[in-house]
């Protein structure tokens, strides 16, 4: 059943609440995006607001997940989404008052990327706490990547529209009162108090704790290179969007909206074949695939002219990333103990999204030299590599985590005698 997830009423509530915020919030990634590109019309500075707002995330990281293991995970998401509430409304009064420059919108991205350094490893450990069935975690991760993709789809299509129509300070305005959706969802559910851990250990001993974790346990480390990997060499590819939409393609908002979208729907489909998907077993050889996929699909967009070609390509793009990150994030979840469940999701956000900056940042930089293009390609004949890696050190990692799923009844006795491999 693709949405038995939803049979919780807490995560139901979670779903909708974040389905309308996450509309919002891809619409302000691409006003941002415009925005910067029609004052400056730097290659360089979008690598640079992209470094600046998710630079804080590869930095924070690993001190936010301690936190988030010793407080309460939903009153940590209360107070991110009122402060991302608030630093929407200060872009749409910047741009409503004729006061933007890109110093302020720089130091906006550095403020949003430390709410997210919190907000992200919060929400990925509260989706256990929704659940009172354990054996819906699988679905209700996809079920996430479902919801983030479709707001792919919706978000930048909206903001297109809405910047070549009224500009970018609506999209702002749209955005913050997007928040009020999932505020409201998550005052209004009941959710057990889980037991914290006690506070007598130091930080830094909770953090070398979940460092040793995840440096030491192959197939939690082998995971987290690869996906580091994919965001550092291939994500920078959204970065270039503007350049792609308004030099190659010689198009406006419209055709950025449209690009951004493309990949959106190729996202949202492989995040419905997890949906679809009974079982983790064989997530392994599915990561192998969808990173081979990105790869390619990326060094096809590179060589595109045209813009129905792109739109064909982009597909492939988005569903190869989404498949490869919510298959990371399945495994991880399903193999982690509950107590170190913070720490790990934060490393997770820490390979996801904090290497992006820095390959945001280095995007700029090469793109300044060789063009948007050819940078692009770059990137995805790396991500191949990457992928030859990982599906030639695979069989290893299936045996060391076949005990963890024999252990937790995800595979029976019968099934191993009978052959059936993890991941």
């Amino acid at each position: 059943m693709l949405t038995r997830a939803l049979q919780h009423r807490n995560y139901r509530l979670f779903f909708g609440g974040q389905s309308v915020s996450l509309i919002g919030t891809w619409i302000t990634r691409i006003a941002t995006s415009w925005l910067v590109y029609r004052l400056t019309g730097s290659l360089l500075l979008l690598g640079i607001v992209g470094f600046c707002g998710q630079i804080p995330t590869l930095l924070l990281a690993p001190f936010t997940g301690v936190l988030v293991d010793r407080w309460d995970r939903r009153s940590i998401l209360l107070v991110t989404q009122v402060l991302s509430m608030l630093q929407s409304v200060a872009l749409a009064v910047m741009v409503f008052s004729g006061s933007v420059t890109i110093p302020l919108v720089l130091a906006l991205q550095i403020l949003q990327g430390i709410i997210n350094s919190f907000d992200t490893p919060a929400r990925q450990a509260f989706v256990v706490e929704m659940l009172e069935d354990r054996s819906d975690l699988p679905n209700a991760i996809a079920l996430n990547s479902s919801m983030v993709n479709a707001s792919r789809i919706l978000g930048p299509s909206i903001g297109g529209v809405v910047i070549a129509a009224v500009g970018e300070g609506w999209c702002f305005t749209a955005d913050a009162i997007s928040y009020l959706a999932v505020l409201a969802s998550l005052m209004a559910m009941q959710v057990e108090r889980r037991q914290l851990p006690p506070r007598d250990t130091r930080m830094l001993d909770e953090l070398r704790t979940g460092f040793h974790y995840v440096s030491r346990f192959l197939p939690v480390r082998s995971a987290l290179i690869l996906l580091s990997l994919v965001s550092l060499l291939g994500m920078p590819y959204t970065v270039l969007m503007p350049a792609i939409a308004s030099g190659t393609l010689h198009g406006g908002p419209h055709t950025l909206g449209f690009l951004m979208a493309a990949s959106g729907v190729g996202a949202l489909a492989g995040a419905l074949y997890l949906a679809s998907r009974r079982s983790v077993l064989g997530l392994g050889d599915a990561m192998v695939i969808s990173t081979t996929a990105f790869g390619v699909g990326l060094v096809a967009f590179s060589f595109s002219r045209v813009l129905w070609l792109s739109l064909l390509v982009l597909p492939l793009v988005g569903g190869g990333m989404m498949v490869t990150m919510a298959a990371t994030n399945t495994i991880i979840q399903t193999i982690v103990t509950e107590e170190l469940r913070g720490r790990v999701m934060a490393f997770y956000t820490m390979a996801f999204l904090g290497t992006a900056p820095i390959g945001s940042l280095v995007a700029g930089v090469v793109a300044e030299r060789i063009g948007p293009t050819q940078t692009i390609l770059a990137g995805g004949v790396c991500c191949l590599a990457v992928a030859v890696w990982f599906g030639l050190g695979l069989p290893a990692l299936k045996e060391l985590v076949r005990p963890i799923y024999l252990e937790r009844g995800i595979i029976g006795a019968a099934e191993i005698e009978g052959g059936t491999k993890a991941l």
